[in-house]
């Protein structure tokens, strides 16, 4: 080739290249999170204390994240369906899942399930704690839970404890200060809280075990008497009532919690930015606000803490549920 025709063809070269690279699909970039709604999935149905504050906080979201964050309630036995829903779920950041203290206890009373939620799930922040209260009639002989304590160890077998939901976090509670406190007591299920409430205040149960919502009202009305909480420390919703730990069963702690976890795989940067959303949502004086008028403490937590939490709680609820003698189903 001579050298003139080299010249001119590496001239040609050079001027098709623009039109080339004009012709070369451009690599897109990483769409910005989120560009669609986020689905929230409780393994609750609609009304209940998670629904509520769920709500409360996605809505908060929305406006944070400037895409609707949408709850999609799943109620089943042990959370299975939500859970299977989830973790099934494209890692992309817009399907995530409610996991509490209930999926904790799932974990420890069920044979096999068909999730892991430690292996399964990426955990991003914690949404609240609440606790369980002990609760006497007002007109109870039992004026601190050391009283009722005294009596029950002065009279093995004559003190029923009211409960629902064999398995349940109520339940398991109740089978917890039983054991702890070396206690010869009967815990008794029934179905619903109210059920709980009649029974209590026709004697058929000395001491009730629930969640604040469960006796508010009547509390409220001074038909029932807070003896204690179940949190390690004193509850910010209930000033000036003991723990049980401090009333007299040392070591005593129950703490239920919700808290948001995404499918594993999730890109780091979505579960980051969802958890700094979280905190500052939770940080909102009318979140804390609303949140305390269910008995829930908006409490925040870093994925590593929420992972170490739902972790020791399913030694916990295992150990209690084999010293219960409870079948696992």
């Amino acid at each position: 080739m001579s050298k003139g025709l080299a010249q001119f063809t590496r001239r040609c070269a050079l001027l098709a290249l623009p039109a080339a690279l004009l012709l070369t699909p451009l690599q897109p970039a990483q769409a910005a999170w989120p560009e669609k709604p986020i689905k929230l999935v409780l393994p609750f149905g609609p009304g209940g204390v998670a629904d509520v504050t769920s709500r409360i906080m996605a809505d908060k979201l929305s406006q944070k994240l400037n895409q609707r964050v949408v709850i999609e309630n799943m109620p089943g036995p042990g959370g299975i369906a939500a859970a299977r829903a989830v973790a099934g779920a494209a890692p992309d950041g817009y399907t995530m899942a409610l996991v509490t203290n209930g999926t904790a206890i799932s974990v420890a009373a069920f044979k096999s399930l068909p999730f892991d939620p430690v292996k399964d799930f990426d955990m991003v922040s914690m949404v609240g704690t609440f606790d369980l209260v002990f609760v006497v009639r007002a007109d109870s002989e039992f004026k601190t839970l050391g009283d009722f304590l005294k009596a029950a160890r002065a009279e093995p077998g004559k003190l029923n404890i009211g409960t629902i939901s064999v398995g349940g976090t109520q339940n398991l509670g109740g089978e917890l200060f039983k054991s702890e406190g070396a206690l010869n007591v009967q815990i008794v299920p029934y179905k619903t809280s109210p059920d709980i409430v009649v029974a209590l205040l026709r004697n058929d149960v000395q001491l009730m075990i629930d969640f604040p919502p469960a006796v508010k009202g009547q509390v409220a009305d001074g038909k029932l008497r807070i003896l204690a909480v179940s949190s390690p420390q004193e509850s910010p919703l209930f000033p000036g009532i003991p723990t049980v730990d401090k009333a007299g069963v040392k070591g005593y702690e129950v703490i239920s919690w919700n808290s948001v976890a995404v499918p594993k795989g999730t890109p780091k940067e979505i579960v980051v930015a969802m958890s700094k959303a979280m905190h500052e949502v939770l940080a909102m004086p009318d979140v804390k606000e609303q949140f305390a008028r269910v008995g829930v403490v908006a409490h925040p937590s870093t994925p590593e803490e929420l992972m170490g939490r739902l972790t020791s709680d399913i030694k916990k609820w295992d150990a209690v549920i084999v010293k219960a003698g409870i079948p696992k189903k």
